[in-house]
């Protein structure tokens, strides 16, 4: 077969599949946005169809014999060129979903979709036996899985892992996760301990939802959000859905008594939709127009919302905005006052509320835990309890009932097992990207006070967006940085910002 005929069918069935995945992509954001309660259970069955199909085509038999006339020729002789990495990563997705019965496919994407209307009524009724079977279920289905795809490691939570950040191991993560912790429970121990803690109340008071929605989109704009090819709606659990070229969907929550939750959550999922349209559009359905990983997305939306969304520059832009809207509740409120109380740190219940110093223990917890319900060591019946003596250990804390405590979160409902970790890669990642762009930018500051962030989206679109999937994610760091993946910048800037906030001596 001719080398050019095999890549151009290559491509044309991977455009094909990619459209498949965007119906399931709108059909998983009506579900979760606008559709009624009733139609949960078609839903499942409609998910389930196209996962099906999308597995069935990805896995055609025929694409072997694609491979076999493209790979080892001129046409990928440049690894990094946008054919070589085309094949490269089709070849990878192609041996993981071989590996999968389409049985499994379709009764995952079945199970999942109504699981996850199962938890919302769970966690709104604080009732964990209502969820426990579908979470059983669930962690069954997702050990088949890892047994399918295989682990040379020994460890099946890789097999999981590899799905959202590539290359990554739960050995090496485990690592990084102790250094972490070993590093930031001394600083949040000296934090709560200082004698002038940042007062919250400002915070809350009368912020009504409409002049909030106003407010998110006026501020995702600014930062370069394009309204012509994406919306913001409103959702149980906030997230971003890049559709298609064209079409990327946020969403976010909102409290009336509460200003915080639906302004980061707007920054940060803002974060993820700057990069769903950086990507590459006439790239769509390969490759080369795809995000390469959850840590890589995560450490955009961290980004914006931490190095940014609660840096003083920014604030010093958009307080006297934010107090003019919401005039009754910060009338007689400084940026001084304002300020620190965005950066306050105290350890608390709900992963997504949490400050940006406590929040990596949040997911050390989690990935503890899900690691040991794919091992056995942890029964999913046993889950509450464990849950509850890992934020006794790490946090100080216990949740009063499972609302707050085990079933806070839409990810295991979702299947998506291994993902969070990605959570706080994503923040070693912004933390180094922040700073190559701050040194190479020079004044990035000025720029920020005067409601410029052009600059900082531009450098991000040059040395991560465009780059897709041509680099696995270390590489990809260590091409916009200069330097490997790296904790140090994440630690040196938590201790110098808020050892600086608390007035602390010695972090």
């Amino acid at each position: 077969m001719d080398v050019k005929v095999a890549y151009d069918e290559l491509i044309q069935r991977s455009r094909e599949w990619s459209t498949l995945a965007s119906c399931s992509a709108l059909l998983s954001w009506d579900e979760q946005t606008f559709m009624p309660n009733g139609g949960s259970a078609f839903r499942g069955d409609q998910l389930g169809m196209l996962a099906g199909l999308e597995h069935e085509r990805s896995t055609d038999p025929k694409l072997e014999d694609l491979f076999q006339a493209i790979e080892g020729s001129d046409l990928i002789a440049n690894p990094e060129s946008p054919e070589a990495v085309n094949v490269r990563e089709i070849r990878r997705s192609f041996t993981r979903k071989t590996k999968l019965p389409r049985a499994l496919v379709e009764e995952l994407a079945r199970v999942t979709s109504t699981a996850q209307h199962e938890w919302i009524a769970s966690r709104r009724s604080r009732d964990f036996p209502r969820f426990l079977p579908w979470l059983d279920r669930i962690v069954t289905l997702k050990r088949r899985e890892a047994e399918c795809v295989g682990h040379e490691s020994g460890d099946p939570y890789d097999a999981l892992l590899d799905e959202y950040e590539p290359g990554a191991s739960a050995a090496a993560l485990s690592t990084l996760f102790s250094t972490l912790r070993a590093d930031l429970v001394p600083l949040v121990e000296a934090i709560a301990g200082a004698s002038n803690p940042p007062d919250p109340s400002v915070l809350h008071g009368t912020f009504p939802i409409e002049t909030q929605r106003t407010l998110g989109e006026l501020v995702a704009a600014s930062i370069g959000f394009d309204f012509d090819r994406g919306r913001l709606d409103t959702s149980a659990h906030p997230f971003c859905s890049g559709i298609a070229p064209g079409d990327c969907r946020i969403t976010t929550r909102y409290r009336s008594d509460d200003f915080e939750e639906s302004f980061f959550c707007v920054l940060h999922e803002v974060g993820h939709g700057l990069y769903e349209q950086g990507l590459p559009s006439d790239r769509f359905g390969t490759p080369m127009g795809e995000s390469v990983s959850l840590g890589i997305h995560e450490s955009q939306s961290r980004l914006w919302e931490n190095l940014v969304g609660r840096g003083r520059p920014f604030w010093t832009f958009w307080f006297p905005v934010v107090k003019r809207l919401f005039r009754n509740a910060l009338g007689s409120a400084n940026l001084d006052t304002f300020h620190r109380a965005v950066n306050r740190v105290e350890p608390s219940l709900i992963r997504t509320q949490a400050d940006e110093v406590t929040y990596n223990l949040h997911i050390l917890i989690r990935f503890d835990l899900e690691r040991a319900l794919i091992s056995g060591n942890l029964t999913p019946a046993d889950l509450p309890g464990a849950w509850d003596e890992a934020y006794r250990r790490d946090l100080g804390v216990v949740a009063p009932d499972v609302a707050d405590g085990c079933l806070q979160d839409v990810h295991w409902s979702a299947g998506l097992i291994g993902y969070f970790p990605t959570y706080t890669l994503g923040n070693v990642y912004a933390a180094q990207l922040f700073e190559a762009a701050s040194r190479e930018l020079g004044d990035l500051d000025t720029a920020l006070v005067r409601g410029d962030s052009q600059p900082l989206l531009d450098w991000l679109r040059n040395r991560i967006h465009h780059h897709a999937r041509r680099y696995r994610p270390a590489d990809l760091i260590t091409h916009a940085t200069g330097s490997i993946p790296d904790a140090t910048p994440l630690i040196q800037s938590l201790r110098s910002r808020y050892g600086a906030a608390y007035g602390l001596s010695e972090t």
